[in-house]
C-alpha cells in the first residue's frame, strides 16, 4: 500500500477569489473607460488583500478595497477606504461595498 500525503493547507494569506477579482477588474475597466482611473495595484499580505485604484500612477490611491478574512464574522470582510484613510463602507458582500463607486460611475457617464 502507498502512503497518501494530505494536501497542505494554505499559508493563511488573504486573497481575492476569482469572482471578487473579476468584479474589481470590471469596475476598474468601466472607470478607465469613463476617464477617471488610470492605474491599479494589488497587494497581498497575511491579514489583508488590497486593491488600490489611482487617478495617476504617481499619486496615492484614490480608493482602496480591502479584504480582511478575520473580520468576516464581525464587521464584514470587505472595506472601501478613501484616499486619506477614512473607511467609507464596510460589509460582508463585495457588491454592497462597491455600491458608492457604482453610483459615482453612473454620474460620470451621465455628465
Amino acid at each position: 500500500m502507498s502512503v497518501v500525503t494530505p494536501f497542505p493547507k494554505g499559508n493563511g494569506q488573504a486573497a481575492f477569489d476569482r469572482s471578487e477579482f473579476m468584479k474589481l477588474i470590471d469596475l476598474y475597466g468601466r472607470m478607465v473607460a469613463a476617464g477617471h482611473w488610470k492605474d491599479y495595484a494589488l497587494r497581498f499580505d497575511r491579514d489583508v488583500a488590497t486593491f488600490a485604484a489611482f487617478r495617476r500612477a504617481a499619486e496615492h490611491p484614490e480608493i482602496r478595497i480591502e479584504k480582511r478574512p478575520k473580520l468576516a464574522q464581525r464587521q464584514g470582510a470587505f472595506a472601501l477606504i478613501a484616499e486619506h484613510g477614512q473607511t467609507l463602507k464596510r460589509g460582508h458582500e463585495l457588491h454592497q461595498v462597491l455600491a458608492p463607486l457604482e453610483r459615482r460611475l453612473m454620474r460620470l457617464v451621465r455628465d
